[in-house]
């Protein structure tokens, strides 16, 4: 009589303030800041290691601030490097010419834009974390459907069980199904392009500098890690990616050793190379009834400018500060207009960003005069007007447009309960 005693255990449905659908980094992430703010929370989906090889994270200057804050930052675990230095060669052959646009950390008085690290080590570290965090329940399930009510939401997991919550997060990836079963349609643009990732150790110190050459294939890009190593994202044109994928280790560390002009010496690759094709994706919209979109489940951006993961943690952040917010005041965090501010807040960064990503890199793979032009003034001025330099550089790291404010708050080196509380 016990097998029919644990199907209906099986069953059962669990209620907690806030779903958060996916474990990776977002939806890790997610789940400890609304579990610190004193939410009930579970986060469904198992903790998978990334899926392509040679796969790091720039997080910048407002994403670790954020992850300090919800206890989610370990320095010692992460071995991370940081970015005292970001350098812009122009490599296109263009008849416009420029000196490399190099921006300082120190110009903004701080140590570093951020920190290099690698994939693995940041999915490691939050689920470890994660898995200590009181008020945040782990379930390694995979969300299947979801079905909406006045007052609550029900996400089914595929054991046939079931967990319900005023509010679900959707942070489980560009094939999220939790915005497809909300009927969210998305905007794509695919790119004749792959980006080829790996990480290498080289003869010369990089002195924590990120060096982006762009070509006219697209940019490739040296991120320094611990040591004399660093991660590489090469954007090339597809024909381009298969051969240099074809070359054995030693032939690969060449090709790279050419193209970075030689400036770390040798290249020795370490481990496995990845490649995937570029793609954008954006959201429709990043709310339904009782659903808030974030991470890539909002928007996928090609690997370019270190903002994919960063936009995604600020998404995190933003809706935090809208839930807590209403919590306080004793409001359903998951009524609509709750969430129609989450997504007003963040409709103009995520344009922004998107828009200028896509700009950037379309304006690369041209050679029409106009465009290199244009492309050309705006290096210069990066590279010689100290207040657009340092307005870039700002905005980049932390936007000033409805800025979440975990992501503004004093940086510290582990979690302040009493900061957090205040909204620092």
């Amino acid at each position: 009589m016990a097998a029919p005693k644990e199907r209906a255990e099986t069953r059962a449905t669990r209620s907690f303030d806030i779903v958060v659908v996916g474990a990776g980094p977002i939806g890790l992430a997610a789940g400890m800041a609304f579990a610190h703010a004193g939410l009930s929370v579970a986060a469904i989906g198992p903790t998978q290691p990334p899926a392509a090889p040679g796969r790091t994270t720039a997080l910048l200057d407002g994403s670790v601030r954020f992850l300090e804050a919800i206890g989610a930052w370990d320095e010692d675990a992460l071995g991370q490097a940081p970015l005292a230095e970001l350098a812009i060669i122009d490599d296109t052959g263009s008849l416009f010419r420029i000196p490399p646009v190099i921006f300082h950390a120190g110009e903004l008085e701080l140590p570093a834009f951020g920190y290099n690290v690698e994939n693995k080590d940041l999915v490691a570290v939050l689920a470890d974390r994660a898995s200590r965090t009181p008020g945040l329940t782990l379930l390694p399930q995979f969300a299947v459907d979801l079905h909406v009510g006045d007052d609550v939401a029900r996400v089914t997991l595929d054991d046939g069980s079931s967990v319900e919550a005023k509010l679900v997060v959707a942070a489980d990836g560009r094939l999220s199904r939790m915005r497809d079963a909300a009927g969210i349609a998305c905007h794509e643009r695919s790119y004749p392009q792959i980006a080829i990732t790996a990480i290498l150790s080289h003869d010369r110190s990089h002195r924590d500098r990120s060096t982006e050459f762009h070509t006219r294939q697209g940019p490739f890009t040296l991120v320094p890690l611990p040591g004399r190593r660093s991660s590489l994202v090469w954007v090339c044109a597809e024909k381009e990616a298969e051969a240099l994928q074809a070359l054995d280790a030693a032939a690969f560390g060449r090709a790279v050793e050419r193209q970075a002009q030689s400036m770390l010496g040798a290249m020795r690759l370490e481990g496995q190379r990845g490649a995937f094709p570029l793609a954008m994706l954006t959201a429709e919209r990043l709310v339904s009834p009782r659903l808030a979109l974030v991470g890539e489940t909002a928007h996928v951006l090609p690997p370019i400018g270190a903002q994919g993961l960063n936009l995604g943690l600020r998404d995190v952040a933003a809706l935090r500060d809208a839930v807590v917010e209403a919590h306080k005041q004793g409001a359903d965090f998951g009524a609509a207009a709750v969430l129609a501010g989450y997504a007003r807040d963040r409709k103009t960064d995520i344009a922004l960003r998107v828009g200028a990503i896509d700009l950037m890199n379309r304006s690369l793979m041209t050679d029409l005069l106009p465009v290199d032009g244009l492309r050309g003034a705006a290096l210069l001025a990066l590279a010689s007007v100290t207040p657009i330099r340092r307005l870039a550089m700002r905005e980049g790291l932390r936007p000033s447009l409805f800025p979440p404010r975990l992501a503004h708050g004093v940086a510290k080196s582990r979690w302040d309960k009493t900061a957090l509380e205040n909204g620092l």
